[in-house]
């Protein structure tokens, strides 16, 4: 095609087509057409419109087509709206709020004066929220470098949060605890530009006490580990929290906790806080009283130091409590912990150091210690011979130093022996013979045997735990035949059931039982339940209906005639009445002795039970009864 000239309104069509015509300009436009190969062809309308292309029948099933499109969208969005409309309003609305957890201050725990034994020390502690992070790796990997570079962590801590704490995108996960106020005030200025971090108010627990033998009793806080918030998941825990990981701490965690607030703010898409929306107030732990004398306490720890060191050993225990409630005044073991290297966050090195030291300091002998008992046993063996009449307050052996059965001889620990002996004679100075004969028997003279002497010691809450309001109670070990048939591979022996009668062989108990068995004695049969905090005392507390009495009066007088003109005799001098009994007992793999006491005072209406051990301190009179002596001396003049 050829314009004729450039203001032209007429156009030649150089084609050989018999149709071929001058056409005007706007005619032009009207005509399509298409040159394919040498082909021409086209298309008019009939008044200035070359024609429609579609037909009728097309336009049908396109507009059917439209309209099936629009009701196929219809439909969706009414199921949308209708059916799915509020689970996709909640996702919206977790697009644009976030909400924020208030930590409530813990309860406080003080000693039965008012003493107050912990504290809560203002902190913070720096937050991520996975799900607020940037998307874009590279952009992340930057995020963490500079969040690692303000806050001094490491970067590589951001991965093992993200793995620890996949399950848990929209909570905030504490990536540093424990700032200072100062530190704390500059993040605070430049989290707000980091997108999915925060900065939270929180507290620190703070152990004020030099009285470093409480660390066992009370315990410690930690932060909780992903694997405690799916065990507590139903009591509300989130990453952010923390919970008591040992002792008191751990034991009224209910209570101490308190309930957390909580805070919805609107966010923009990055996380970042706009407005609070609302805010509900946590409400603070309750305070808890423990029957615990911190005073007292004190006194104990520091005298028990002298004595490891004046006797050149490091480990023992001391338990003091009411016989008639079961309120314990001090529980001391040594060697002990400081608890504030544990609640403010204990770094790897030290934690090793205590973990690899060979005294355990973070094991509470008191509690969970088992030794064997030496003659403290005892009196509970004497009870059984009384109770099964198998003597009298009467009956009477002589002691000549020892007994022989067979190639085997049982040595008494005085050389000699001790003359003719009564039971009382026998408790108080703790004759070894006397408990062989009525323990193992000696021909034609038939004594309790093991099953009975296990039995009765049961009765006094041996071989089973106390019950007290601590974690990790240990409960002691009563040999029996069957035991050492099937786990030594031996028969019993009449020579096991010999040492068993004097507390000797695989007998072991910790102290906290012994003090508990003594106190049965003191109180005339009532079982107690040994226990710490002051407003939960045990529910029952009853007399043991089968108990003797006129057994248990003769036993209690030979724990007083212990101090009169016994092995005890040391503590005559004390201003109230004391009755006791005296023990030494072979260490295990050692050829030391641990030294026990274990006593009550006044005689005739005892207010305070105690029990003491020094480990692999040698002879009871040497260790044992001298620190009784001072503890005893302390409280009654404080009392």
């Amino acid at each position: 095609m050829k314009r004729l000239s450039p203001h032209s309104r007429l156009f030649v069509l150089q084609t050989d087509h018999p149709q071929a015509k001058l056409l005007s300009r706007h005619e032009m436009e009207d005509l399509e057409y298409v040159v394919t190969e040498g082909a021409f062809s086209e298309t008019l309308s009939n008044t200035r419109h070359l024609g429609s292309v579609v037909s009728g029948k097309r336009i049908h099933y396109a507009l059917l087509l439209f309209f099936a499109v629009m009701m196929l969208f219809l439909t969706k969005s009414a199921f949308l709206q209708l059916l799915d409309g509020s689970h996709y309003r909640a996702l919206a609305e977790g697009n644009r709020y976030d909400t924020s957890r208030i930590i409530p201050q813990r309860g406080l725990i003080l000693d039965r004066n008012g003493v107050v034994l912990t504290e809560n020390i203002p902190s913070f502690t720096l937050t991520m929220t996975i799900k607020n992070l940037p998307q874009d790796e590279n952009e992340r990997r930057a995020l963490f470098h500079s969040v690692s570079l303000l806050a001094g962590v490491q970067p590589t801590d951001f991965d093992l949060l993200l793995t620890q704490y996949s399950s848990a995108l929209g909570e905030p996960i504490p990536v540093k605890r424990n700032i200072s106020y100062e530190p704390a005030m500059r993040l605070a200025i430049e989290v707000k530009k980091l997108p999915g971090f925060g900065l939270q108010t929180s507290s620190v627990r703070h152990y004020p006490q030099t009285t470093l033998s409480l660390s066992h009793i009370l315990g410690y806080t930690g932060k909780v580990t992903p694997d405690e918030i799916t065990t507590f998941k139903e009591n509300g825990y989130r990453p952010i929290d923390t919970l008591g990981k040992t002792g008191i701490e751990k034991q009224v965690e209910k209570e101490l906790r308190g309930h957390p607030g909580e805070k919805i703010i609107e966010v923009d898409a990055r996380g970042k806080e706009l407005s609070v929306l609302s805010k509900t107030e946590p409400i603070t732990g309750q305070n808890i009283t423990l029957t615990i004398d911190a005073e007292f306490q004190k006194f104990i720890e520091e005298r028990l130091r002298a004595t490891l060191t004046s006797t050149d050993t490091k480990k023992g225990s001391v338990i003091a409590l009411n016989p008639q409630t079961g309120e314990i005044y001090a529980m001391v073991s040594l060697p002990t912990y400081d608890n504030n290297v544990f609640a403010q966050g204990i770094d790897q090195e030290v934690f090793d150091q205590l973990i690899t030291d060979k005294d355990q300091p973070l094991f509470f002998r008191a509690l969970s210690g088992e030794f064997p008992s030496g003659s403290t046993f005892k009196p509970f063996v004497a009870y059984g011979a009384l109770a099964e009449a198998i003597i009298n307050e009467h009956t009477s052996f002589p002691s000549h130093g020892g007994i022989r059965v067979g190639e085997w001889f049982f040595p008494d620990w005085k050389s000699g022996g001790h003359g003719i002996t009564d039971v009382r004679k026998a408790i108080a100075e703790s004759v070894n013979t006397f408990f062989y004969i009525i323990g193992g028997g000696l021909d034609p003279f038939n004594g309790l045997g093991v099953d009975r002497i296990t039995s009765y010691a049961r009765l006094f809450g041996f071989g089973e735990r106390t019950g007290i309001d601590l974690p990790n109670e240990a409960d002691g070990f009563l040999p029996t035949k069957t035991w050492k048939e099937e786990v030594k591979g031996e028969r019993w022996y009449v020579g096991d059931t010999y040492h068993l009668a004097i507390g000797q062989g695989d007998l072991l108990t910790t102290p906290l039982q012994m003090a508990r068995a003594t106190a049965i004695i003191a109180n005339d049969g009532k079982r107690i339940v040994p226990y710490l905090v002051l407003s939960k005392p045990p529910v029952t507390t009853e007399y043991i209906s089968t108990l003797n009495l006129s057994a248990l009066t003769i036993v209690k007088q030979g724990m007083r005639q212990a101090v009169t003109k016994g092995s005890a005799r040391s503590l005559l001098t004390l201003p109230k009445t004391v009755a006791g009994k005296t023990g030494t007992a072979q260490a295990s793999g050692t050829d030391r002795y641990h030294s026990w006491f274990t006593g009550f005072a006044p005689f005739e209406s005892p207010t305070i039970a105690i029990t003491v051990l020094i480990e692999e301190g040698g002879e009871s009179t040497d260790a044992a009864v001298p620190l009784a002596k001072q503890i005893l001396s302390n409280w009654f003049s404080t009392h």
